[in-house]
């Protein structure tokens, strides 16, 4: 038999027949049972009703969140000369080139986020190996294959998330930390929700959002009212 610690026992009493609330109830909850010694992330699940092998019901998409995600993202940029020295004065950690494809081809993905300029996708393209399965792969769907870095390197560090649908049909985010304010949290739940409501792909057919469910990073979930987002 599997042992349980104390906290989480708690929380799973205090979670205990609790569902399809609102996201005020919902947020509540989840914050006031966030009791690790680190400041837990406040996760986000959404299960959609596509399937994402067809084409026609991708979900992709970036949300910025009003009161920001709570930490600190790297982004690495490609790109040369002027664009370069953009991306560097609005904040990224790191800016190259093929010196940078070198770098990555090593093995060393040291950021969170990857933006180039769009003539540097023949280099980034080589990547698709390491980027691809880390989901770092710039896109000019969610504004990381851009010419103006700047507002890109100043979107991803100001909280911007990119979202995916996974192949069971779920998508994740970390909306905040267990130490915002609960206003904040939900504020930013919100966003997201209506960010993904807004990517509903055309071959989506029936009930689009499933399931919603929110939990910290060491607590159990609940779920959200549905028919109330």
């Amino acid at each position: 038999m599997t042992r349980i610690g104390k906290r989480l026992k708690d929380a799973l009493g205090a979670f205990e027949q609790k569902g399809d609330l609102t996201i005020e109830e919902a947020v509540s909850l989840v914050k006031s049972n966030a009791k690790a010694k680190f400041d837990e992330t406040i996760d986000l699940a959404l299960n959609l009703g596509v399937d994402p092998r067809h084409a026609d019901q991708m979900v992709r998409g970036v949300c910025a969140l009003p009161n920001g995600t709570g930490r600190t993202v790297r982004v690495a940029v490609f790109a040369r000369g002027a664009k370069a020295d953009e991306a560097q004065k609005a904040g990224a950690d790191i800016v190259g080139a093929e010196d940078l494809m070198e770098v990555v081809q090593s093995g060393k993905v040291d950021f969170d986020r990857c933006i180039a300029t769009p003539d540097m996708m023949p280099i980034v393209g080589r990547l698709g190996k390491v980027l691809g399965p880390r989901n770092l792969m710039p896109n000019p769907k969610v504004g990381t294959v851009t010419m103006d870095v700047g507002a890109a390197v100043e979107a991803a560090k100001s909280g911007e998330v990119q979202f995916k649908v996974e192949k069971a049909g779920v998508v994740h985010a970390g909306v905040g930390k267990a130490s915002f304010e609960e206003k904040m949290l939900v504020e930013n739940v919100k966003a997201f929700v209506e960010s993904v409501k807004k990517m509903r792909p055309s071959g989506a057919k029936g009930t689009y959002m499933k399931k919603v469910s929110i939990s910290s990073s060491m607590g159990p979930s609940v779920t959200l009212d549905v028919g109330n987002l």
